[in-house]
């Protein structure tokens, strides 16, 4: 949201949320949209008179595996009332988030390239296969511009964990920095495609600024780097010698080892020049830099 409001005007973006109390995102506009409402989303898009949609909405990966019925509601019949609402009100161009979940066990474990079988085993992984044939289905059926992205873990310093199989990349700064010490829940060396806040939000607005195109692929590969616990714990121990990492891996496990270690996105570089800024070290070292003065002060993670 800060994003788009520095582009477009704080004014000119509308906040779609169940939170409440709504959270602030710059004191712009919000309001509460249900996606699992079409009539609800429909009636904002079209007393808004809404050009461009983000949809980002879902249950990931660990939430989805508890409760799949709300997963399938949240993230499938959310697209098509989304998609739908998008239609009837002349929605000009819609993002939709994609996952790396995509790709199941079959998948190549290193550089998963853009046609490989995408045979998930999680309900998440299910949605999203799902929703990016759904997606090209709408455009073939109705012309309707929609772009895809299928992001890797995501890292931020100002959006919380989401109960996702990533979400340690982000937790184990918090703990680094408030006591020192980590337990994670996947093994030391479990490589995961990743892609710290900045980078994501370069490729999503680079993507939905290209001019209208016959889309190549449903849902683009995107990469930026691939790390291990162990490896982020070495990272972060460069500067906070005395951070100590342990490792217990629980049910998130067995998701992690059904996806690609890394994820060949050179279709995404070819055909709207996507390159990533950060690596481990460049992240590692923006993290610690916004997280320690904020978490020092007592902010914590609610802030």
């Amino acid at each position: 949201m800060p994003a788009l409001r520095e582009r477009n005007g704080k004014e000119n973006v509308i906040a779609g949320t169940l939170k409440k109390p709504f959270p602030d995102h710059d004191a712009g506009p919000t309001m509460e949209v249900d996606v699992t409402k079409k009539d609800g989303v429909l009636s904002v898009l079209r007393e808004n008179h809404v050009d461009t949609v983000y949809h980002m909405a879902a249950l990931i990966s660990a939430v989805g595996e508890r409760d799949p019925q709300l997963a399938w509601s949240v993230n499938m019949d959310g697209l098509k009332n989304v998609l739908d609402a998008s239609r009837e009100a002349g929605v000009r161009r819609i993002f939709w988030a994609s996952s790396a979940a995509v790709f199941g066990p079959d998948a190549p474990k290193r550089l998963a390239p853009q046609d490989a079988a995408l045979n998930p085993t999680t309900m998440y992984g299910v949605t999203k296969v799902a929703g990016e044939l759904l997606a090209s289905y709408y455009f073939l059926k109705y012309g309707m511009d929609i772009r895809c992205i299928r992001y890797p873990g995501v890292i931020s310093n100002k959006a919380l964990p989401g109960g996702g199989t990533t979400d340690y990349a982000v937790e184990i700064f918090y703990e680094a920095i408030q006591k020192g010490t980590y337990q994670c829940f996947l093994r030391e060396d479990t490589l995961l495609p990743m892609m710290y806040m900045p980078d994501t939000l370069k490729a999503t607005l680079t993507i939905m600024e290209k001019e209208p195109t016959i889309p190549r692929h449903a849902g683009y590969n995107l990469a930026a780097v691939t790390f291990s616990p162990g490896e982020l714990a070495a990272e972060i121990r460069k500067h906070l010698p005395q951070f100590s990492c342990t490792y217990v891996p629980d049910g998130r496990q067995k998701i992690a080892d059904s996806w690609p270690g890394s994820i060949d996105d050179k279709e995404a570089r070819r055909d709207w020049g996507w390159a990533p800024r950060f690596g481990l070290a460049e992240m590692t070292e923006d993290m610690l830099k916004n997280l320690t003065p904020r978490l020092k002060s007592g902010g914590g993670k609610g802030s």
